[in-house]
């Protein structure tokens, strides 16, 4: 069922299934996509389990923010959801981005049980290459404006960045953008020590938007973290192995559909 509800002043949007008086899940899907990405997630569980499926602020029906979000105001947001509809103790599932909320969640609010699937939130290590394009167009930033004006300044900085840009980002609304450049830049790597809830990491070994190596560091630093992997999955692996993907998903949550 699709609803609705105000969460001091932004409105998110969700879809409401599965089982009435079931275990709440908060179900977050990643950047540019929207609920309906994770609905084969939701359809995994929802025989046993009672499913939020949200589409954060900025995605599908939810609006963007009024101003410029990080991390800590979407998992703000999230938390005041939970209040709002009085979960108690609810899981929560986050693929990519939704993977960073969750992470943020987790680390600031005692929760028993999470799931990472292809999860952001370790900052990437970079090439010299990399380096070099960020800091000339850093540079840029700053030059252009005084020796074009502002206006004409502006628009050869925007240019430049729509080409640099990853899809993602030449995809996004300008106040999506500045929300994707701050959320990147936040390291939740000092975070994942403080997590309590027990966790299950689900990679594609191909993934290359966050790659295995992550999904290690995750569950190194996560107290009692597990990983499974799928060799030939991506990014997306709970679409590329969904026979695989239910298989593992519902083993770990065996006691909430009982």
């Amino acid at each position: 069922m699709d609803k609705e509800i105000d969460i001091n002043g932004q409105l998110l949007h969700y879809e409401e299934t599965g089982c009435e008086g079931g275990r709440p899940v908060v179900l977050m899907h990643g950047w540019g996509c929207d609920h309906t990405t994770v609905r084969s997630i939701a359809k995994a569980l929802e025989s046993g389990m009672h499913i939020y499926n949200v589409d954060l602020p900025g995605f599908g029906k939810s609006p963007e923010p009024s101003e410029v979000w990080g991390v800590p105001e979407y998992a703000d947001c999230i938390a005041s959801f939970i209040d709002a509809l009085g979960m108690e103790d609810p899981v929560l599932i986050g693929h990519s981005y939704g993977g960073r909320v969750a992470i943020r969640l987790a680390s600031r609010r005692p929760l028993s049980k999470m799931m990472l699937v292809d999860a952001a939130g370790i900052k990437p290590r970079h090439s010299l290459k990399w380096y070099i394009k960020v800091y000339s167009f850093k540079a840029a930033r700053k030059l252009l404006p005084a020796i074009l004006g502002k206006s004409r300044g502006q628009k050869v900085i925007d240019a430049w960045r729509g080409k640099a840009g990853s899809d993602d980002y030449r995809n996004s609304s300008p106040m999506m953008r500045s929300i994707m450049s701050l959320s990147i830049s936040q390291d939740l790597t000092p975070l994942l020590p403080s997590i309590k809830a027990e966790t299950l990491l689900i990679w594609g070994e191909k993934d290359t938007a966050t790659p295995l190596g992550d999904a290690r560091i995750m569950e190194r630093l996560i107290p009692g973290a597990g990983l499974v992997s799928f060799p030939d999955a991506g990014h997306y692996s709970f679409l590329d192995e969904p026979a695989r993907f239910r298989a593992v998903a519902r083993e770990f949550f065996k006691k909430e559909l009982a």
